[in-house]
């Protein structure tokens, strides 16, 4: 009896691992959609952040 509850919990788990990977899948989607947009409305914003970012990467990992 203990191994057909088991046998039932398992599916379960999967389902519900496939629907937590699919509402990220959907989540990262959206997210990307939302910074292409953004970037389309304001290049100059994201040209400065892209350059900041990069900066300050550049300036504390110092590759010589």
């Amino acid at each position: 009896m203990a191994s057909s509850t088991k046998e039932s919990v398992v599916p379960e788990l999967k389902n519900e691992t496939q629907q937590r990977t699919e509402d990220l899948a959907e989540t990262a989607k959206s997210a990307f959609e939302h910074f292409r947009e953004y970037g389309r409305e304001r290049p100059e914003i994201l040209a400065l952040w892209c350059f900041g970012i990069g900066f300050v990467l550049g300036w504390k990992l110092k590759p010589w």
